[in-house]
């Protein structure tokens, strides 16, 4: 990954707000509804160039194409690969069990959106066949940022732990045997995006945010052991790929609850540095997490690991001023000791699932240019520009 000496560089989490024509399709296509292949491929194209061109006039860096032909970060996978089907019966996080008004909130906010807690589960050997899909997007956002003068583009990939943690396990015999057959199928995802030139981002929220879902009933032990086992697997998936050519995102839910249930970064973060990746993304912008900084300062980064700090909320339709932009990256400088190892980013993605955006399209523009701007306010005071 490229890295600056002159100006903190910008990117974010890597999902945008779908259009609203495009919006609908995916959702009706996710449950099951006939949808017209051709009209969501021309909304999806359109699309990504229309975030490719918003991408470039607010400032990014390091850009993608807003995961807008994907329903979900996440459940886009039941439709390249085999051996999925049904619906999975996800537990509620304990902040829903704990606020069954927010609950019920949420519920209501997330009605018309795409599957996000009865995704297909897995219910026979999951195989990855096709990779046709996989290449459109790619060949898409590469035709379309083609002359943008991005200083690198990324393309999102889900982790094989937050596949098995969403689409839950109707066939095998154990998480583990679960988890690694998805790595191993993963991998060709995986390698083709890193074919196309592109840098592969892991999404990996469980590796934080399960703790208070999935295995909210366990001890801490066990769900610590469960990261080990899912970091290991992002390993074997990612054996042919350099480590620099590879990021990964870690959070605790991208949603606005009160998260009392999040595991603490310090009881997972020495297992997330064993990943064999060139950078880490954490969500340090939200109101539970800011205190974070002090763990990475504490426990320091291996030499060469970037770090791309949430420095803006990607659940509240404030839009942050510069100035604490600015702030918040000079305190992600001294927790790192390095300010070219520091690039601007977002807590999470702005577009998780079509259908359960929490901030309007214009405020998410608006947000990515405070980004650039606070980005560039902090490289003069630390005189890098």
């Amino acid at each position: 990954m490229k890295i600056s000496t002159q100006r903190i560089l910008t990117t974010h989490v890597g999902s945008i707000p779908r259009p609203a024509a495009l919006r609908e399709l995916l959702v009706r296509q996710d449950r099951g509804e006939a949808v017209d292949e051709a009209a969501l491929a021309r909304e999806s194209e359109a699309a990504v160039r229309m975030v490719v061109a918003r991408q470039l006039e607010v400032g990014v860096d390091v850009a993608n194409d807003g995961e807008q032909p994907r329903a979900g970060f996440s459940t886009y996978v039941a439709r390249r690969m085999r051996g999925f089907g049904g619906a999975s019966r996800r537990l509620p996080s304990r902040d829903l069990r704990d606020f069954p008004d927010y609950a019920e909130l949420l519920a209501h906010r997330r009605r018309d959106a795409a599957r996000i807690v009865d995704a297909p589960q897995a219910v026979a050997e999951v195989r990855y066949e096709d990779l046709s899909e996989a290449a459109r997007e790619c060949d898409v956002f590469l035709e379309a940022s083609r002359t943008a003068r991005f200083t690198e583009r990324f393309m999102t990939a889900v982790s094989p732990g937050t596949i098995a943690t969403i689409l839950l396990n109707a066939h095998y015999e154990t998480h583990e045997r679960y988890v690694l057959a998805l790595a191993r199928e993963m991998r060709r995802e995986y390698e083709l995006i890193h074919a196309r030139g592109l840098v592969l981002q892991l999404d990996c929220p469980d590796l934080a945010m399960e703790r208070a879902r999935f295995f909210q009933d366990e001890p801490l032990e066990r769900f610590l052991a469960a990261v080990e086992l899912h970091v290991e697997a992002i390993n074997q998936a990612i054996a042919a790929i350099p480590p620099e050519r590879v990021r990964l995102h870690l959070c605790w839910g991208n949603y606005d609850g009160p998260h009392v249930h999040d595991v603490p970064l310090e009881a997972v973060w020495p297992i997330v540095l064993r990943a064999r990746v060139g950078a880490i993304s954490l969500p340090l912008a939200n109101p539970r997490h800011q205190h974070e900084y002090t763990i990475i300062k504490r426990l320091r980064l291996p030499d060469g690991l970037l770090f791309l700090p949430g420095v803006i909320d990607t659940t509240t339709n404030y839009v942050e001023h510069p100035e604490v932009v600015a702030e918040r990256l000079v305190r992600a400088v001294d927790a790192v000791g390095d300010r070219a190892r520091v690039l601007a980013s977002t807590d999470c993605g702005f577009g998780t699932f079509a259908g359960s955006e929490m901030c309007a399209p214009s405020v998410v523009w608006a947000k990515l240019r405070a980004l650039r701007d606070g980005a560039d306010l902090a490289s003069r005071r630390l005189g890098a520009a």
